[in-house]
């Protein structure tokens, strides 16, 4: 996913502000999903909720006003009610800007967990988007 850096996305230093990478992160993941064929929207009214149950993330260069930054989403795990997503985040001169890990559970809509649906749990894990 390609995103580009407005003003009101930096800090005063025209730095991009630590805490956007998440919404970048929950951006990509989303674009992800649509390319499997999933959008968040109609999972939620089927009771098909992904909640975050753990993020990491590096920061390495810092992303400033008027960079296009490409983050690269993959699945590094699947499991019965977890997905385990990686991410590298590069300019465009390809300096690695950021690299973080999210580990989403699926819930129902009492946010209970519950399993992944098997032909879900298949295309996501699959190559071919």
């Amino acid at each position: 996913m390609k995103k580009r850096i407005y003003y009101h996305d930096t800090d005063c230093g025209g730095v991009v502000y630590y805490a956007n990478y998440l919404k970048y992160l929950e951006e990509a993941r989303t674009e992800f999903f649509e390319k499997k064929g999933f959008l968040i929207k109609d999972l939620a009214e089927q009771g098909i909720l992904f909640v975050v149950a753990h993020h990491e993330i590096d920061y390495k260069s810092p992303g400033v006003y008027g960079d296009v930054l490409d983050i690269e989403t993959r699945v590094s795990g699947i499991s019965g009610v977890k997905i385990e997503f990686e991410y590298e985040v590069r300019n465009e001169q390809g300096r690695l800007i950021t690299e973080a890990k999210t580990t989403l559970v699926c819930v129902d809509k009492k946010f209970k967990p519950r399993a992944i649906p098997p032909e879900m749990r298949q295309k996501i894990a699959s190559d071919k988007a």
